[in-house]
């Protein structure tokens, strides 16, 4: 358990949208042409069992590879995921770093036809 933000990791400038800002405080960094983001996990991300709910896991992937694939393709636009996919290897815990690096593998320009995998890790 890290308990705190790693180094370089920023505070993410997103629109004020009360989804994000009931869910975060989300971070993110560059490293050369990789984006990773990441967050502390906290009580209110938990479920009762004081572990970090698996939506909360599912919408930081659907943010990241939305904001991956707008960094790797300058795309630009609002996007939608289609068909996300999450399977959970390990619970996070209250204290936890959690953060996620993903690629795009088939750019297409459009606003539904990339197809990024990302991968999420505690602790990293």
């Amino acid at each position: 358990m890290s308990n705190a933000v790693p180094e370089g990791f920023r505070l993410l400038n997103l629109p004020r949208n009360p989804f994000i800002e009931a869910n975060g405080p989300l971070y993110g960094r560059l490293e050369g042409e990789q984006f990773v983001m990441g967050f502390l996990c906290q009580a209110k991300h938990c479920n009762p069992m004081m572990v970090c709910h698996g939506g909360m896991v599912a919408t930081l992937a659907d943010m990241l590879l939305l904001l991956r694939t707008n960094i790797q393709t300058r795309l630009g636009q609002f996007m939608l995921t289609v068909s996300p996919d999450v399977d959970f290897l390990a619970p996070v815990k209250v204290g936890d770093w959690l953060e996620g690096r993903a690629e795009v593998l088939k750019p297409s320009g459009r606003p539904l036809a990339d197809f990024t995998p990302g991968r999420y890790f505690a602790d990293a």
